[in-house]
């Protein structure tokens, strides 16, 4: 079973849906049969490669009201982060662009596959949204990367120039394809698609429909007389 996942390193929900969809695999009795793999989205492609504002100062630009009107909000995403165990810090964190880090997912998967690609996802996100690094510092990208086990000498080729960058572009143009226009957005088998960070017990019931679709029970059409390990029935 294939699961892609759109999402980008700076959205709260991504995070939150990640650790929902986890905990769903941990009692889906096939979840070793199971592949997960990121998909690039970015938020905000217009963002600066080196911030000069605060996540929380370009909140209260974009929605109005300045940072306290955003706080309650930010507030109100931590405490639901906190019920998956994640607490949330990046308030100051710096508004960046994230394409550098979605090429440097790229890398990871070709560099070591799926599970390579889902270490390096994970503390990507929990640098940016647990320690409020910036997703946009190509030294913080680079520390990250190596950290989570890819090749020092492929990280700074990738970093130096722009490899991947068609693969990233594919992957938004996918999800727009798919009809997606927000993250994150979980496809399984390219045939289920869920959108949004979703209770947990919807995940389980995704995995388990999916898993059943794709494995279908033998249908008896007739049922007769049969010879068994007994003897025959007269």
């Amino acid at each position: 079973m294939l699961i892609e996942i759109w999402s980008d390193v700076v959205c709260p929900w991504c995070y939150i849906g990640k650790r929902r969809l986890e905990e769903a695999l941990t009692s889906f009795e096939h979840a070793d049969e199971v592949d997960v793999v990121f998909r690039s989205f970015e938020l905000d492609p217009t963002a600066p490669q080196v911030g000069t504002e605060s996540v929380a100062e370009a909140l209260g630009r974009k929605y109005g009201g300045g940072v306290d009107a955003v706080r309650p909000m930010m507030d109100r995403v931590a405490v639901i982060a906190a019920e998956v165990g994640l607490e949330f810090d990046y308030e100051h964190a710096t508004h960046t662009k994230t394409v550098d880090a979605h090429r440097l997912l790229h890398e990871a998967l070709a560099q070591g596959g799926p599970a390579l690609q889902r270490e390096l996802k994970e503390r990507l996100l929990a640098a940016y949204f647990l320690r409020g690094r910036s997703m946009g510092d190509h030294e913080v990208l680079r520390e990250v990367a190596v950290g989570a086990g890819l090749d020092a000498v492929r990280v700074d080729a990738v970093l130096a120039g722009d490899e991947h960058v068609g693969a990233v572009r594919a992957d938004i143009d996918q999800a727009r394809a798919y009809g997606a226009t927000g993250v994150p957005f979980f496809v399984v088998d390219r045939r289920y698609g869920v959108s949004g960070a979703q209770p947990t017990g919807v995940f389980s019931e995704l995995l388990q429909r999916a898993w059943d679709d794709s494995h279908p029970g033998l249908q008896m059409l007739a049922d007769g007389t049969v010879c068994g390990p007994d003897g025959c029935a007269v």
